[in-house]
């Protein structure tokens, strides 16, 4: 099946498949190390970031601080201009915030409690990030939203790498990245042509295969697998396929379909032209990613 891309309406040459078989696995290969761009954070900064001081000494965020859901607030994330930032955990130093690097993404992202606390070692200048402020950044440069889900990735592959099969203990339901409109209106954006149909019980990929589309669920339930233990169930608005296509590395998992399904299929130029369209869809899919990380690294807990 041939890439999707907005720009390029053809049909594939075998457009809706009763049950589609994927291609034979490619032999596995070590995925890239994850890598941080200072120039596309300090680019996506620079559009929806607002400049902050802080003197030496002062908290910048505390650890179990969370934002006001009351007021329909989320936290907000920082980059380091000038000076030096301490991350402390429980009162005792877990790491430090270099010039040009990002923190507090993670509780801006998944609207979950600071795991750390941020000190100014040194008065230090920040470009500050909120919701709102993220959502514009994301319309003009999506390219920093692919970026933080390969670090993401990056951390999941290298639980998984380190775990072995006991980071595949649990089988968590996955969340939904689109509501029921923004479905309809994705499947209606992408066409018939990125419409794949699978029989229950096929395999839609395997670990190991290269991966160049991701998946969207538009009816049914698939089943994510790590070593034949089932991780991950995926009903209608949730994705799965994205790491592969993200990080451009071999599938970590295999799919398979728990029952009849139909799915829509995007490549990474899909992804990114939905990212600039809905800033929303970016924050729902980094917060899912973000799920499946903590979801692994705990064991499913």
């Amino acid at each position: 099946m041939e890439d999707l891309d907005f720009s390029n309406t053809a049909p594939p040459k075998t457009p809706n498949l009763k049950a589609a078989t994927p291609p034979p696995a490619a032999p596995a290969a070590p995925a890239p190390a994850p890598i941080y761009n200072a120039a596309v954070a300090m680019d996506f900064f620079r559009v929806g970031g607002k400049p902050e001081g802080h003197a030496r000494g002062a908290t910048i965020f505390a650890e179990n601080d969370k934002a006001s859901r009351i007021l329909l607030q989320r936290d907000k994330m920082y980059l380091l201009l000038q000076g030096e930032v301490v991350l402390m955990a429980k009162g005792r130093p877990v790491g430090a915030v270099k010039l040009g690097e990002i923190f507090g993404e993670m509780a801006a992202i998944t609207e979950s409690p600071r795991s750390a606390t941020a000190v100014a070692k040194t008065d230090c200048r920040l470009l500050a990030m909120d919701d709102k402020g993220f959502k514009s950044a994301l319309r003009q440069r999506p390219e920093f939203a692919v970026m933080l889900m390969g670090m993401m990735i990056g951390r999941l592959r290298a639980i998984v790498a380190r775990q072995g099969a006991g980071a595949a203990r649990a089988a968590a339901e996955g969340p939904a990245v689109f509501d029921k409109s923004l479905l309809a209106a994705l499947a209606k954006g992408l066409g018939e042509q990125a419409e794949m149909r699978f029989d229950r019980g096929r395999p839609i990929f395997s670990a190991g295969q290269a991966g160049h589309l991701m998946f969207v669920v538009s009816e049914g339930r698939v089943a994510i697998t790590i070593r034949d233990a089932v991780v991950e169930r995926v009903g209608p608005g949730g994705v799965f396929g994205e790491m592969a296509v993200v990080d451009q590395s071999t599938r970590l998992a295999s799919a398979v379909a728990e029952t009849d399904c139909v799915l829509l299929a995007m490549n990474r130029n899909v992804l990114l032209n939905l990212l600039k369209a809905n800033p929303d869809i970016g924050v729902s899919l980094l917060a899912a990613v973000a799920e499946r990380v903590r979801v692994v690294a705990s064991g499913g807990k």
